[in-house]
């Protein structure tokens, strides 16, 4: 009767690792839409058009973000995204150009696969933005 316990006790435990390794589920379109507004409507536009209220003061205005596939041949370039929108890659605008958002976008990693087939530990906050992004790609 002791083997049974402690092979049960053994079981719940390792069911309990298990289920503690397992990345929450990751974010979708919806859970970056508010970011979005929160954070890039301001100068792109609601609908991502590069229209917003503040696109007019810029010396060159926003790009329309729902056009970045078509731009790059019918692929979203995702790793590009997310460095443009971390800040890693610095706008070429003169002026005030795009805002560096990696910092608040820090938080909770998870692993993205950014198309280059490697799991990358990236903040919540901004997987949810770049699937928001993806997900308003305009074909023609």
């Amino acid at each position: 009767m002791r083997p049974t316990l402690i092979s049960l006790t053994f079981g719940a435990c390792a069911a309990g690792l298990i289920a503690a390794c397992t990345p929450d589920e990751m974010p979708v379109p919806s859970d970056g839409r508010a970011l979005f507004m929160e954070n890039c409507a301001v100068c792109h536009g609601a609908d991502a058009k590069g229209n917003g209220p503040m696109a007019r003061a810029m010396v060159k205005a926003p790009p329309d973000l729902t056009l970045i596939a078509l731009r790059n041949g019918g692929d979203f370039p995702s790793v590009r995204v997310l460095s443009t929108i971390d800040g890693y890659t610095k706008s070429s605008l003169s002026g005030p150009g795009m805002p560096e958002f990696g910092v608040l976008l820090d938080g909770e990693l998870v692993p993205l696969d950014a198309a280059d087939g490697v799991l990358t530990p990236t903040p919540r906050k901004l997987v949810a933005l770049l699937e928001y992004i993806q997900s308003i790609q305009t074909t023609r």
